[in-house]
């Protein structure tokens, strides 16, 4: 650093002595003055020490890429006005003469309790009937029939013989007061010394 100051110093004088000054002031226009012959040797330069600096090695930096990310705008989809379908009414299927039938039963000896039923549907006329046991040991059964022309028929039978549950009579019994005696502890006998 010092010897480039210096050499840049040294081109200054160097380039301010080869300038030649008027010291009298005698170069006015019309007038002419023949300047004395005066050189100057230019200063000898001490030679500047060969100083290099390698510029400092940079690691190679990691390959980074970066894409933009591909944003596309489509135009909306136009959509067809929906067509108008003309829907066909489908009949179901109807079966003039429906029939079904069907019929269960439960007996349970734990608790007792014993039911049947059983119906069918032929030429638009329902025939069931259903039985139960009733709670005095009897069975019920009632056998039916329904239609459009007579409406709800039912026939109701018991069978069986009702158990009659025969009462005891009640014993009577007298309430008795109960005694009980009562003692009584006696109290210490108490002196009050004199005073009557």
């Amino acid at each position: 650093m010092f010897a480039q100051s210096l050499f840049v110093l040294g081109l200054i004088l160097s380039a301010a002595v080869a300038i030649p000054v008027d010291p009298y002031g005698l170069s006015s226009p019309g007038l002419s003055y023949a300047a004395p012959a005066i050189s100057y040797a230019a200063p000898k330069l001490l030679a500047a020490p060969a100083i290099s600096y390698a510029a400092p090695k940079l690691l190679a930096a990691p390959a980074i890429s970066y894409a933009a990310p591909a944003i596309s705008y489509a135009a909306p989809k136009l959509v067809a006005a929906p067509v108008a379908v003309a829907k066909v009414a489908v009949a179901e299927p109807y079966d003039p003469n429906p029939q079904y039938s069907f019929s269960y039963g439960v007996t349970d000896h734990h608790t007792g309790d014993s039911k049947q039923q059983e119906e069918t549907l032929v030429n638009g006329v329902v025939h069931g009937s259903y039985s139960l046991a009733e709670p005095d040991g009897t069975i019920r059964k009632v056998t039916y029939t329904a239609d459009k022309i007579h409406g709800f028929n039912a026939v109701v039978e018991k069978k069986g013989v009702a158990a009659v549950a025969i009462a005891k009579p009640a014993v009577a019994v007298a309430a008795v007061p109960a005694i009980t005696k009562i003692g009584y502890a006696s109290a210490p006998a108490l002196s009050l010394g004199g005073y009557h």
